[in-house]
């Protein structure tokens, strides 16, 4: 099969370039060469930019492509539609943010999607991410009708994330002591390995699969307290979590998410649903998960090879956590 990968040098898409390399198939990349140039060095690289400058696709023929960095709905358009007679199918990374309403425990492919009032912005924030994202899923499908995969990951972890986000607890439970732990050991969350969600999306390419898919995991009921357990177990680390009430985080200003990483309140009805997503439709087409120890492994691998004096873009500083603690412990002595 010959495939193009729109992006293909940041994480999903190195993912997906390894999956398919290793699937046999024959790969193009396009993009505008600005992350990450050095990699795949015997894979064929074409420039461009997708806002309008996409000259380098002229008179070209793949079997499919596979677009990992669509968010604007103009620019999908602008690609679909260029791609509409080069391509046989079409597969649009989007995210499980596009949904309206994450009260709502089991969502699946068929609950509404977000909207918003000005279709036409191209600003990226915490409101309009998701609403953009469903408006990018109804381009690719205008402009290629019957032939979209369309992926909605949750929180997609694993070696070579930029984010921060799962690492941070890999990371910290390495480095020992006491541990702010948010809520309890039972809080829920969803998270997908980079390469399960690539694999996978590889074999629905193969198999020329088109519709809507959530895509999380892993096919149990996942918690913080297990992602914490493992990272002490591989790590061999002596971290004593503190699991701090919600009530204490939000009094003192702690950021869900971005300070500390896969907790969003549940004191909030509103994320009720935030990490119970059905994955049913996906796991039903093959979607399966590695062991959390590989994946917790193989991150802290990685992360380890990184600069650690880096800027990071996600989790607690140390100064935080420390003063955060001792304010905790004062008033549970009081």
């Amino acid at each position: 099969m010959k495939l193009l990968i729109l992006g293909g040098t940041v994480f999903l898409g190195r993912a997906l370039v390894e999956a398919a390399l290793a699937a046999g198939h024959q790969v193009t990349l396009f993009n505008r060469g600005q992350h990450n140039p050095e990699w795949f060095p015997s894979v064929e690289k074409l420039r461009g930019d997708r806002n309008g400058q996409l000259d380098a696709l002229a008179g070209r023929r793949w079997d499919a492509v596979i677009d990992t960095c669509g968010y604007v709905p103009r620019i999908v358009r602008l690609s679909a539609e260029a791609l509409a007679d080069k391509v046989d199918h079409y597969t649009f990374i989007s995210t499980i943010s596009v949904y309206k309403d994450t009260s709502q425990v089991g969502i699946d492919e068929q609950s509404p999607v977000g909207t918003i009032e000005d279709e036409t912005t191209e600003q990226i924030t915490g409101e309009t991410y998701g609403p953009l994202k469903a408006l990018c899923e109804q381009a690719a499908a205008t402009a290629m009708p019957g032939r979209v995969l369309t992926l909605r990951p949750g929180l997609i972890v694993g070696p070579y994330d930029p984010t921060d986000r799962f690492a941070y607890w890999p990371l910290r439970v390495a480095e020992g002591g006491r541990l702010l732990a948010p809520g309890r050991p039972g809080y829920p969350t969803q998270v997908i390995d980079v390469r399960d969600l690539a694999e996978w999306n590889i074999r629905l390419v193969e198999q020329g699969q088109t519709g809507l898919y959530n895509a999380t995991g892993p096919d149990y009921p996942l918690t913080l307290g297990e992602v914490i357990d493992t990272a002490r177990s591989i790590s061999g680390s002596d971290a004593r979590p503190v699991w701090v009430s919600e009530e204490f985080l939000l009094a003192e200003g702690v950021q869900p998410w971005s300070e500390l990483p896969l907790w969003v309140p549940e004191s909030n009805p509103q994320y009720a649903g935030f990490s119970k997503v059905n994955v049913d439709k996906a796991i039903q087409t093959g979607l399966a998960f590695r062991p959390l120890a590989d994946t917790v492994r193989d991150t802290l691998i990685w992360e380890r090879t990184r600069p650690t004096d880096r800027q990071r873009r996600a989790g607690m500083t140390r100064e935080r956590e420390a003063a955060l603690l001792q304010k905790w412990g004062e008033g549970q002595n009081a």
